[in-house]
């Protein structure tokens, strides 16, 4: 497989994750998508660092920092639609107009 292969398949999924985050009304299904990004993202890093880069720990390392990020944002994200199902009952962007400031 060529370095082309990888990152036609990360844009693959990039492309599903901005789907579901611009084209879904779910803030489960918003969450998912930004996953997805991040996830497109590292295989990105790592496709490039192995074809590409001289030193192979450095693109393993920033790949590391991403999962951080994206557990981290998950945990955070949850939370927060929780406490928005518990007061709304509802987990649809559309039910959440008067957070539009």
């Amino acid at each position: 497989m060529t370095l082309g292969v990888w990152l036609v398949f990360a844009l693959a999924i990039f492309c599903l994750g901005l789907y579901c985050v611009l084209g879904r009304r779910n803030l489960i299904v918003i969450l998912i998508g930004i996953e997805l990004m991040l996830n497109a993202v590292s295989v990105n890093f790592m496709a490039v660092n192995y074809y590409l880069a001289p030193d192979p720990s450095v693109g393993q390392i920033v790949v590391l920092f991403i999962i951080g990020l994206a557990a981290a944002e998950a945990a955070i994200a949850l939370s927060i639609i929780l406490s928005v199902y518990r007061q709304r009952k509802s987990i649809s962007i559309a039910n959440l107009e008067e957070l539009k400031g």
